[in-house]
């Protein structure tokens, strides 16, 4: 496998990051597993489906953030179960869950969203799970556009369990309006589900324009990420991505970004 590029500020306050986006299942399954997987994959942001929504869900999300060396950046079940956690080299400057209208009988979806500085660089996040139902599907696909440009930064990283392949009518719309990260630079593994044999990429990252993309993938043969810890994590397998946002201009206020930063980890 090609080495995954690392995280840093460049000199002129561009910004390479490291993008997870996973579902875990509620943490029915082995959290020492799953912590293991995302610590070795080193993000700054990391784009949780399905956290915890029920008894003290808080407490659950705060500790899985600590055992991954993050904190919790916004959602979970105040955003039906999208959640935010970043490294402490990301500045939150808002966060907001966003609940989705309810159809009856089916499950109601949300998106965890942010406004976030790393180097010199704004984005806009969001983290979604998108419904089972097709029509309800492309409907909240159209909704996540929307709420991406809404947040009205320079550069927009969305992750999303689509539920459907990149064949369905949600991934389409996503994909024709944002760039499909994995097919912009295949890295690693491509299927996402199901963990016992995967057949499916229904989990993705999309990016907006301007974002270079290094590199996109299912973080197999990752030094430190075990086939054993995947399989034991939960029932996805997780996105990497590496993206670098190039500077704008530079913020009201802001400081001129530290050369001795260029090479962070």
């Amino acid at each position: 496998m090609d080495q995954l590029p690392k995280s840093r500020t460049e000199p002129d306050g561009s910004a390479v990051i490291r993008v997870l986006s996973y579902n875990i299942r509620s943490l029915r399954d082995d959290e020492e597993a799953l912590a293991r997987v995302i610590r070795a994959c080193a993000p700054d942001l990391v784009f949780v489906q399905e956290a915890p929504r029920f008894f003290r869900w808080r407490k659950h999300a705060a500790r899985l953030a600590a055992k991954c060396d993050l904190v919790v950046l916004g959602g979970g079940a105040t955003a039906s179960g999208p959640l935010l956690m970043c490294s402490l080299r990301v500045f939150v400057e808002r966060a907001e869950d966003v609940l989705l209208p309810r159809t009856p009988g089916l499950h109601r979806r949300g998106f965890a969203t942010a406004v976030v500085r790393i180097g010199g660089v704004r984005a806009g996040l969001l983290c979604a799970h998108l419904s089972l139902d097709r029509t309800e599907r492309r409907a909240q696909a159209d909704l996540l556009l929307e709420r991406l440009e809404a947040l009205d930064t320079p550069y927009g990283i969305a992750a999303v369990d689509v539920n459907e392949g990149p064949d369905g009518p949600a991934f389409g719309k996503l994909a024709g309006a944002l760039r499909d990260c994995w097919p912009a630079a295949p890295w690693g593994g491509e299927r996402t589900f199901p963990i016992s044999s995967p057949q499916r990429r229904i989990d993705a990252v999309f990016v907006t324009g301007g974002v270079e993309v290094l590199a996109c993938g299912v973080p197999v043969g990752l030094p430190g990420v075990s086939d054993a810890d995947l399989a034991a994590a939960t029932d996805h397998l997780p996105v990497l991505a590496a993206l670098r946002l190039p500077a704008a201009a530079p913020l009201p206020g802001a400081l001129p970004p530290d050369p001795r930063a260029s090479n962070a980890g």
